[in-house]
């Protein structure tokens, strides 16, 4: 039993961006109109790409409207903001990924060493360091205070949940400041907060540019190819398994249990198990499994354990949600707090193989917080930097409720609206999970 039909809603798509006005003033890069002059190129408002790409031979195809087609990333030839007289913020909202520094760096160096902006604020922790009650103060940013950050771990402008919901006050704060343009960088629920700023900072009828850098480790927003700090995130999950591998082939019917990120989404799991060829189970929240039963966890792991005489499982933090409970508890952005499927998994385990008066050595591995406070590896650090660059010519352009992103291996604008519509998830019957399948031997269906 699978929740495909969970998965196939999704929105009528309009992928129109907003602007605030006429971009009139030249750009001070200096670049070429004219292809086939060994000079880079301005990217033009009328320049689009696809976003579905799937074609089948012999099919009519309709008529593509301007709405279906995501406008390119890159710099504009005119812009909408004098760069002598911008002032930009940079904010950093929710839990920690990889990347959040190198985002913040490719951002400062984009508006100072591209367009000459030399007016540039950070707001610390999240979306309260705009509410006056916390007296956050600011940071002004500037090459020298960035030139390294990208080797840390974190935000050095810190980050929080919660305080997004305070829509006039954070604008409120943001004309007190005199923002001309605002860098949202963060997941869901920042980016609908984002959204809902924009959307006030309208109704007020300022000219103030809101534009997101999408962040979330699980790879779950959507009409985002990858977001940043997912492959990084990939890579310490590996670390994990590797470890939970060796714990297992130490020990007479050894199980290594390793719970990875993934509220909603199995990313970082099937990808983990697809890089470390390690896993005998993978468990994700898209794909309900039981531990009883013939075709239930139980069964395949006494089968498992009675061929290789060990067993690695990984798990998605949000998998079984039906099987461990409701906390009925939520976090301070909203985000409902989930049971520990990792603990419940560990106990159940133990539980059904002593029940059985089968001996096994459990060793249950939680890499979460490390793996949210590394510092980016060079491939994700490399997007990042492009990611940050996209976001400061879409402002510079005077685009605003959008987010930059990667579609079809090309840099994009879309509407934020757009991207918090839904949440991307592992299709039960995607390449992807099939290949996870394969990969680990488990069952197809695990009720």
């Amino acid at each position: 039993m699978t929740k495909t039909s969970e998965l196939s809603k999704e929105p009528e798509i309009d992928f129109k961006i907003d602007t605030l006005g006429a971009a009139k003033i030249e750009s001070p890069i200096k670049l070429s109109s004219v292809y086939g002059d060994s000079i880079a190129n301005y990217e033009a408002d009328y320049q689009y790409i696809m976003y579905d790409i799937s074609v089948m031979p012999g099919m009519s195809s309709k008529p593509i409207k301007k709405g279906q087609l995501l406008q390119r990333a890159g710099p504009r030839e005119r812009i909408y903001f004098d760069s002598a007289k911008a002032h930009a913020g940079i904010v950093t909202c929710g839990g920690l990924c990889p990347g959040l520094n190198d985002v913040i760096r490719a951002i400062v160096m984009g508006l100072w060493n591209r367009y000459g902006v030399r007016s540039i604020t950070g707001i610390r922790n999240g979306y309260k360091g705009f509410l006056p009650e916390y007296k956050f103060p600011v940071m002004d940013l500037c090459p020298d205070s960035v030139k390294f950050i990208h080797k840390m771990g974190g935000t050095v402008l810190g980050s929080c949940r919660g305080g997004g919901e305070r829509t006039e006050d954070i604008v409120d704060a943001i004309e007190r400041m005199n923002l001309q343009m605002l860098f949202v960088i963060g997941g869901d629920g920042s980016q609908k907060g984002a959204l809902k700023i924009a959307e006030e900072i309208e109704k007020r009828g300022l000219k103030i540019a809101i534009v997101g850098v999408p962040k979330t480790i699980d790879n779950d927003l959507a009409y985002i190819q990858r977001s940043f700090g997912f492959q990084t995130a990939v890579a310490k999950a590996c670390e994990a398994v590797d470890s939970a591998k060796i714990e297992a082939l130490g020990a007479h019917n050894g199980v290594g249990l390793v719970k990875v990120m993934g509220r909603h989404s199995g990313f970082i799991a099937a990808y983990t198990a697809l890089a470390t060829n390690e896993a005998d189970v993978v468990l994700i929240p898209e794909v309900a499994f039981k531990l009883e039963g013939e075709n239930g966890l139980f069964n395949y792991l006494e089968k498992v354990l009675d061929i290789k005489k060990r067993a690695v499982i990984l798990v998605a933090e949000g998998a079984g949600e039906e099987l461990v409970g409701d906390t009925e508890e939520v976090d301070a952005s909203g985000n409902k707090k989930l049971a520990d499927v990792g603990v419940f998994l560990k106990d159940k385990l133990k539980g059904h193989f002593k029940k059985i008066d089968k001996e096994i050595s459990l060793k249950y591995i939680d890499p979460s917080y490390i793996i949210r406070s590394t510092p980016a590896n060079p491939n994700d650090s490399i997007y990042c930097a492009r990611l940050g660059y996209s976001a400061v010519h879409a402002a510079m352009a005077g685009k605003t409720k959008m987010v930059v992103s990667l579609i079809n291996n090309k840099y994009v604008h879309v509407p934020i609206k757009m991207t918090v519509s839904h949440k991307k998830r592992v299709h039960p019957e995607s390449s992807l999970w099939r290949d996870v399948v394969e990969d680990t031997g488990q069952p197809i269906v695990m009720v």
